[in-house]
């Protein structure tokens, strides 16, 4: 939630009221949402980057993923998540978060793709939906979305209906 919340402040805060920043920090930290990641009732996916991280003197014992630099220092394979997507009430996205590093490198698009194909193969759906955020209405549209109804307003959160059909 640190990426989503990271993404947020950078890209989308300016667009909402004070209430709506809260809101949305609520949302994301609310610790019924983690309780519904925890029973699976929630989906949620990532985009990660293989990067190598360097640390201090190699200890005795080495693990599979690590490697030593020449100097005795431990040279270790990580993962970082550079972007995720989340699904609830069966086919609705709920956050859709790129770290800014990676905008316009098709993570966005790969994580909405693998959400569709899931949604599709695994629980036979033919559309999804997004509430788009102002920021990201031009991007869904150009994945296939469609609005649905205009702009609305809620807790001082703005954001657009939209539905994209698979098939």
């Amino acid at each position: 939630m640190a990426l989503a919340w990271r993404t947020f402040l950078r890209f989308e805060a300016s667009d909402y009221t004070p209430q709506g920043v809260d809101s949305f920090l609520d949302f994301i930290s609310d610790t019924t949402l983690n309780r519904m990641f925890i029973m699976g009732n929630y989906q949620l996916f990532v985009a990660v980057e293989k990067v190598w991280q360097t640390y201090g003197v190699r200890p005795d014992r080495k693990s599979p993923v690590e490697n030593s630099g020449k100097d005795g220092t431990i040279i270790r394979e990580e993962e970082k998540i550079i972007g995720l997507i989340s699904l609830r009430e069966g086919n609705h996205i709920s956050l859709l978060f790129v770290d800014e590093k990676y905008h316009k490198q098709g993570i966005g698009r790969a994580l909405l793709n693998y959400a569709a194909r899931y949604l599709y193969e695994e629980k036979e759906r033919i559309f999804c939906t997004v509430n788009a955020a102002p920021y990201a209405v031009e991007f869904y549209k150009k994945i296939g979305f469609h609005a649905v109804k205009p702009e609305e307003s809620k807790d001082g959160i703005r954001f657009t209906p939209m539905v994209w059909y698979f098939k």
